[in-house]
């Protein structure tokens, strides 16, 4: 991940008025603003969110600030464009670091930082990113955040409340799709079809768990079918024809593996 300060050339302070994060395998921008962003100071297709308390600006306003202050992919020249700047192809991160981040429309500049160099409060939202997410039944994500925190997110009447999000409802195998967005910032099922970490937060009920409390169960009670075979003194053909005939449950299977819980193997012993 890299980090840039958006700094204003006509300010001597050179005060931090935001931060451009670009997360390289993606590709994939984002913009944090201070707590205390000034939206007359705030650069101005990011002073809307400001005005409105909002910090974290999404991967889609946060990628429109980028290009526009790069020259367009559709520009008539833009291959000779590309190769006189030494570039093969189009790369938006690219396009610009070679001004750093200097457009004609405005004064503002970027400056790469260390992370340790963001403000207290902005480091405090990183903290709530999603580690992990879960989808339950009935519509309903388990998700994990990075402060230990585990909220159950039923999310149904979200879903009734936006119509583009109604397909979720209808199709419990789409719903079950859910990745996490890059760097945590929320999850989605498609780049249309998305909610933010802070949504979830705010929406969710917590779970009295941890994260740590999760890996311990997962490492302790989720064995595969070599496990299972021991445990039950047989052979792996066997434990195949446990599960064929509904005798045992895999909780998930792949082409090189399958997964059971610990507890219904043992439970195997007693019959």
């Amino acid at each position: 991940m890299k980090i840039f300060a958006i700094r204003d050339a006509t300010d001597n302070a050179q005060k931090d008025l935001a931060y451009l994060l670009y997360y390289e395998v993606d590709k994939r921008f984002y913009i944090e603003l201070p707590e205390n962003a000034d939206p007359w100071e705030t650069p101005l297709l990011l002073a809307s969110f400001a005005q409105k308390g909002e910090h974290t600006i999404n991967s889609y306003w946060s990628r429109i600030w980028v290009q526009q202050r790069i020259v367009p992919s559709d520009r008539q020249n833009i291959a000779q464009i590309l190769r006189d700047n030494g570039l093969k192809t189009y790369d938006e991160y690219e396009l610009l670091m070679l001004s750093s981040g200097r457009c004609e429309q405005d004064d503002y500049y970027l400056v790469p930082i260390d992370e340790k160099a963001l403000p207290e409060k902005v480091l405090r939202r990183f903290s709530r990113k999603i580690e992990d997410v879960v989808p339950l039944q009935n519509n309903t994500l388990l998700a994990f955040f990075r402060d230990g925190m585990i909220r159950r997110c039923e999310m149904r009447g979200y879903f009734e409340k936006r119509q583009p999000y109604s397909v979720l409802l209808k199709r419990p195998d789409y719903f079950a799709r859910v990745q996490i967005q890059t760097g945590g910032y929320g999850v989605q099922w498609d780049d249309n079809l998305s909610i933010s970490d802070s949504e979830l937060y705010r929406m969710g009920k917590r779970v009295p768990m941890t994260m740590d409390d999760f890996r311990v169960f997962a490492s302790e009670r989720i064995i595969n079918a070599a496990e299972a075979a021991e445990i039950l003194n047989c052979s792996r053909q066997y434990i195949n024809e446990l599960v064929k005939t509904d005798k045992l449950h895999p909780i998930k299977t792949s082409e090189k593996n399958t997964l059971f819980l610990k507890s219904e193997v043992l439970r195997r012993n007693w019959q």
